[in-house]
């Protein structure tokens, strides 16, 4: 599987099942962990826990074997570690309160004031 069509599988997987506010990260540059982030956000333990169980199940139905899966039993921020895209499905008030998306963009924002300067 190509690394596009297993972005596409884990966007189509959260869609599917209504993951609100999809963001995805392009990280390749900033870390060798990964490269793509995608940030979702559940409404409830109950949707986390779904949104990431989705995207094993399609990951797995596609040959992709997860490395790993964090935070399932609490249901407030599931990681769901498929190599080269790693998804982090957060109910709301976790996702305001870390920010992971301002996280991985800080290089970004320290870039640009260095540039200006």
């Amino acid at each position: 599987m190509t690394l596009d069509q297993l972005r596409a599988l884990v966007r189509n997987a959260l869609e599917d099942l209504k993951a609100k506010d999809i963001t995805e990260l392009d990280v390749k540059d900033k870390t060798g962990v990964t490269d793509f982030l995608f940030i979702a956000t559940g409404t409830s333990s109950r949707h986390v826990k779904s949104l990431a169980s989705n995207v094993v199940l399609e990951a797995k139905k596609a040959g992709v074997q997860p490395l790993g899966i964090e935070g399932e039993s609490d249901g407030e921020w599931v990681l769901v570690d498929l190599g080269d895209v790693i998804v982090h499905v957060m109910q709301p008030q976790s996702r305001e309160f870390y920010d992971l998306e301002s996280l991985w963009r800080l290089d970004v924002i320290k870039r640009e004031r260095q540039d200006a300067s």
